[in-house]
């Protein structure tokens, strides 16, 4: 448990100091931001700090840190590093550079943002590969709350009935203007989202000895025998670095009042959720005892893993509250996956979002997409499984190319020059691990570890 605890201290201390370099690198200025230059009434509202915090890190914090991190303490108490020294040195640095650069080009996308520092033909690979991910990222955040609304409710209620609800909802928080909908009830989600996280790690360190939580050593106990290079840092996406995030940022810096907010709302935002993804590393090795009984029960479904944890250590009636949080985090990041996606594609056909027409133009066949991908992963025993590694491989994709959008944006336009390693050392560790992945993959070459490696 000692390892815990220094791990949350160093998440803490990196915000402090670590993310005042990437400010300083940064450098933050008065200029007017796009909701106060722009203030569309739609995308571009001003918001309260606070309010902008907690909405960036429902945004930010869906499916990824709870069952990304479940998948990833498979591989034994050296996933805490990961996602300690990935969000504070990565993670963070990446989220807060794709909203400030955002916030600088009227709130631009990152697609756009790419085209803009890495060329035309990066911009359009760029566009297609980050809409196809929003709407993996919205399906798999359909389907994982509609699973655990499923064991909550009446037989008739099943997983099919709440996706079709979750879908109707999606609707209305990608059509609506962010401050309608999901400025008012993502604070109140992101307050329950933390009391929900902490109540399972109070729950655990206080069971009396029932649960011990394991210290960190970088011995591999994945009971397959799974490489940690690179499957790890693939599995375990949103709690550590996240390209999805890339996504999201722009989306939040067409709210900020000030560019001096963006370390509280970007960089702090991916440290929370880095501690979120802790807790649920640790009630996954703790709760289960092995990584061999923690794996058998991912074999189940990671849904299946999330209900035994609460329940188990929290009681029938706490257990539905710690669900009811894990339901609001994928569902409040699903609906900004879609927004976002609408947002790329009005950019790249140049369609102007103040009309509900040319919203439902783009929304309409988003969601469709989105509802076919849900049925394959529901009627399918493995179609979840397929759609996240299909999903975390493009994630850290992702990840690796806002990475280096950054570094090509502080070396033509930073302060310091030598600024940009900030983002080049994270960029150049990310391109490793996703190119070796692929090569890897049973969804990639399949080619062996030797040739992959080298």
């Amino acid at each position: 448990m000692i390892s815990l605890l220094i791990s949350f201290a160093v998440l803490i201390i990196g915000f402090f100091v670590y993310g005042k370099v990437t400010e300083k690198i940064f450098s933050p200025d008065d200029r007017p931001t796009p909701a106060i230059a722009i203030n569309d009434g739609v995308d571009c509202v001003p918001m309260k700090t606070w309010k902008a915090f907690l909405v960036q890190l429902l945004n930010i914090a869906g499916t990824g840190p709870i069952f990304g991190a479940l998948m990833g303490a498979v591989f034994g108490p050296v996933v805490f590093l990961w996602i300690v020294f990935g969000s504070i040195l990565g993670g963070a640095v990446h989220d807060y550079m794709s909203g400030m650069i955002s916030s600088r080009h009227e709130g631009a996308s990152i697609a756009e943002l790419s085209g803009t520092y890495l060329g035309k033909a990066a911009k359009w690979v760029m566009r297609v590969f980050s809409v196809v991910l929003l709407v993996l990222c919205g399906t798999v955040f359909v389907t994982s709350p509609a699973g655990l609304l499923d064991k909550l409710t009446p037989d008739w209620m099943n997983g099919t009935f709440w996706a079709v609800v979750i879908l109707v909802y999606y609707l209305l928080a990608t059509l609506l203007p962010i401050d309608k909908l999901i400025g008012k009830l993502y604070p109140i989600f992101g307050v329950l989202l933390i009391v929900m996280a902490a109540a399972v790690i109070g729950g655990i360190i206080f069971s009396g000895g029932k649960y011990t939580i394991p210290e960190i050593s970088l011995q591999n106990l994945h009971p397959n025998g799974t490489p940690i290079w690179p499957y790890m840092f693939i599995t375990v996406a949103c709690g550590a670095v996240s390209g999805f995030h890339a996504t999201q940022s722009p989306m939040i810096a067409k709210c900020i009042k000030s560019e001096k907010e963006g370390r509280k709302i970007f960089y702090g935002a991916m440290i929370s959720e880095s501690i979120i993804a802790l807790v649920w590393a640790a009630a996954g090795v703790s709760f289960y005892g092995t990584t061999q009984l923690l794996n058998e029960a991912l074999a189940n479904g990671a849904s299946n893993v999330v209900y035994e944890i609460s329940t188990g250590v929290l009681g029938v009636f706490g257990g539905v509250l710690a669900v009811a949080g894990v339901i609001v985090c994928p569902i409040t990041s699903g609906d900004t996956a879609f927004r976002s996606a609408r947002l790329i594609l009005a950019e790249t056909f140049k369609l102007n979002q103040k009309k509900i027409k040319n919203r439902l133009l783009i929304t309409i066949p988003l969601l469709v997409a989105g509802g076919l991908l849900t049925w394959f992963a529901i009627v399918n025993d493995n179609g979840f499984q397929t759609i996240w590694r299909y999903f975390s491989w493009s994630n850290q994709t992702l990840a690796m190319i806002a990475l280096w959008v950054a570094t090509a944006y502080l070396l033509k336009k930073g302060k310091y020059r030598f600024g940009s390693l900030l983002t080049a050392f994270p960029a150049a560790f990310m391109t490793a691990v996703s190119l070796t992945y692929i090569l890897m993959a049973q969804e990639g070459f399949r080619l062996n570890q030797t040739v992959s490696y080298t």
